[in-house]
């Protein structure tokens, strides 16, 4: 069946003239429908792409949230490892420059003496080390920086042991004199005072008036206090690193076996117990049970009264 037709008159009042203008109808709903829906159509699309838009824009601001998260912990944690570095650093500065007379004393020790202290590497680690990485991002950057950081960390560490190494040797020196007097008797060979023949001097002969103190000359733990033969009243510190003092003919005690004394402390009184011609202290040094003149260690005076 024909689809119909219709026909549209229009007429110009003002010149008579007709003209008729005939349509189908299907092809007329068609481009009416078209015309409309064009329109809609381009919105929809719009409509589409901007939803889709939105979905990337919010997509890549959840990445860029979670990117930035990961940029702020990895900075706080270079953060912490960069303190702790600095905190190393400056301990290590603060500590690292020995007493001059400390350190002249710790020069005259055996070189046994100080290889116990001695030990670590040295720190050679710099920033040129990032040269042998290929950085492509910053969170290559971020890796190479916390990898190089934590092995300066861990070298500081090393070298921070060995300082206090170094300080625990300082203070086990023995490097101040015993007691305040007049030195009599010197370490090496000399005549008997009892029997006039030649014998050895295992120590030191510092006279001065009984009952005067006797001070520990580094720190240490007591390891016996007692009498003993011709030493008379002895008291034996053990300071590590093999170091070991001996003071002898002592009037009194003044410590127990197994304590702990620092340099300086009271540990005895000066007497004439034992074989002795007066009073005095008789002081020893031992290295690894060897005798030392005590003397090339004496770079200090006695404790302050």
């Amino acid at each position: 069946m024909p689809g119909r037709r219709y026909s549209v008159i229009i007429a110009d009042r003002s010149s008579g003239v007709v003209r008729r203008v005939t349509i189908s109808l299907r092809p007329f709903v068609t481009a009416v429908v078209v015309a409309a829906a064009v329109p809609i159509l381009i919105g929809l699309g719009a409509k589409w792409s901007a939803r889709t838009e939105v979905a990337q824009l919010r997509t890549n601001n959840d990445a860029l949230l979670v990117e930035n998260g990961s940029y702020r912990a990895a900075t706080g944690e270079l953060t912490t490892q960069i303190q702790s570095l600095e905190d190393v650093i400056n301990d290590l500065g603060a500590r690292a420059t020995l007493d001059p007379t400390q350190a002249k004393a710790m020069q005259k020790l055996p070189a046994m003496v100080k290889a116990r202290a001695a030990g670590g590497a040295a720190i050679n680690a710099t920033a040129s080390e990032l040269s042998k990485f290929a950085l492509n991002s910053p969170e290559d950057t971020f890796g190479v920086l916390r990898d190089l950081l934590q092995g300066l960390e861990s070298r500081l560490s090393s070298v921070q042991r060995v300082v206090e190494r170094r300080e625990a040797l300082a203070a086990a020196t023995p490097s101040i004199w015993p007691a305040h007097g007049w030195l009599t008797g010197t370490f090496g060979g000399r005549s008997d005072p009892f029997t006039n023949e030649p014998a050895f001097h295992q120590g030191l002969d510092i006279s001065t008036d009984k009952g005067q103190p006797v001070y520990a000359t580094a720190d240490g733990d007591v390891e016996s206090a007692a009498y003993t033969g011709d030493y008379g009243n002895l008291i034996q510190l053990r300071h590590g690193f093999g170091l070991t003092t001996r003071y002898g003919h002592l009037s009194a005690f003044n410590v127990k076996p197994g304590q702990h004394v620092r340099r300086g402390d009271i540990i005895g009184y000066v007497g004439a117990t034992g074989r002795a011609t007066g009073a005095h202290v008789h002081y020893e040094v031992l290295a690894n049970g060897k005798l030392l003149d005590p003397l090339q260690l004496l770079t200090q005076p006695p404790a302050t009264r």
